[in-house]
């Protein structure tokens, strides 16, 4: 577990209370998916940092009190956002793997001592929609028969 809040390097976003955390080398697109994800729906947690923490049995997503409500967009500079407070994170996403697979396994990995489902950065023009549709009705489990 862990003793309080962490900053971690990311963006995150959200929708009816369930956040996708985007992680990635600086540079690797984190917050430019992020704003395609708000093009379809999804408000923004925060950018570029986020603070994450333990709330009984699931992590949490805020913004840090100096970020919160802004998001930069590369070219442009930094916008000004419809934010959501916090939301319970329910996947990160690696912007520095680029999933392979058309029906990949189930992955996990260890945030704040909790095992969060793991997602790599798909090439594909749908890819912001299908993470939205996520958020808004979560999957199936690619493990269990149907």
């Amino acid at each position: 577990m862990t003793d309080g809040p962490r900053i971690v390097h990311a963006s995150c976003v959200a929708i009816n209370g369930r956040a996708l955390l985007i992680m990635g080398a600086s540079g690797s697109g984190k917050s430019g998916f992020a704003l395609q994800m708000m093009a379809l729906g999804a408000n923004l947690i925060s950018d570029d940092r986020v603070r994450v923490w333990c709330d009984q049995d699931c992590l949490r997503a805020a913004a840090p009190e100096t970020l919160k409500g802004m998001i930069e967009a590369r070219g442009l500079g930094i916008l000004y956002a419809n934010v959501s407070a916090e939301a319970r994170i329910c996947a990160v996403l690696s912007m520095d793997q680029i999933e392979a697979s058309r029906l990949p396994a189930r992955r996990f990995t260890n945030l704040l001592g909790h095992e969060v489902p793991l997602f790599y950065q798909i090439k594909a023009t749908y890819a912001a929609a299908a993470f939205v549709q996520f958020l808004k009705g979560g999957m199936l489990d690619p493990d269990d028969p149907v």
